[in-house]
């Protein structure tokens, strides 16, 4: 999560939407910079309307902008997907390098939900049932609209680095699991699909 006090904005860190590299390229500019630990990191928008919002406008005597990054809701999970085949994954149980797409996603559709496929949801994230949503949410997709706003805002060019990237691998759902995912990521979805 980035803090820019002068500008009164806050950019929400969702998981795999690029967290990392806009962190590299905006860390210099930002107030408070939180990297580290992962849960810290990835305030959800709960939390900080919950928490960290009412102490900085407290102590600044204004209101903060909260902006973030949502990615399709299947390429999303894509990319938790790759990103766990890593050989360097520190939880053996999170490694999905025996599994493969379609069972991915059939874990992450289940309840429980096996260890490797526990990544939560960006609705969940995003817009908490009876919550505060962000200011603005951004397709990832069109991450050059977030940019464009970010440069505005800012009065900085962003040059983003390819930080992070996961591994390539084979993405193929079949037709029963499109079904599935499409019911138990409606909440996702339906974010996603009333973004501009």
């Amino acid at each position: 999560m980035l803090v820019f006090w002068e500008q009164k904005l806050a950019i929400l860190a969702t998981p795999k939407t690029g967290s990392t590299a806009i962190e590299a390229a905006l860390d210099s500019l930002a107030s408070i910079s939180i990297q580290r630990p992962p849960v810290l990191k990835h305030t959800n928008v709960q939390r900080y309307h919950r928490f960290l919002g009412p102490y900085f406008e407290a102590a600044s005597g204004d209101r903060f902008t909260v902006v973030a990054l949502m990615r399709e809701p299947r390429d999303w999970l894509g990319s938790w997907y790759r990103y766990r085949q890593r050989e360097d994954v520190p939880d053996q149980k999170k490694n999905t390098r025996d599994v493969s797409f379609d069972t991915f996603v059939r874990g992450w559709c289940s309840d429980p939900q096996p260890d490797y496929a526990a990544v939560g949801s960006q609705a969940r994230f995003l817009a908490p049932q009876n919550g505060k949503r962000p200011d603005r949410i951004f397709r990832y997709e069109k991450i050059e609209d977030f940019l464009n706003f970010l440069e505005e805002r800012l009065d900085f060019e962003i040059q983003l680095p390819r930080l992070n990237v996961s591994p390539a691998a084979n993405l193929t759902l079949s037709a029963e699991t499109e079904s599935l995912l499409k019911t138990a990521a409606a909440a996702d979805f339906e974010l996603y699909n009333s973004l501009p």
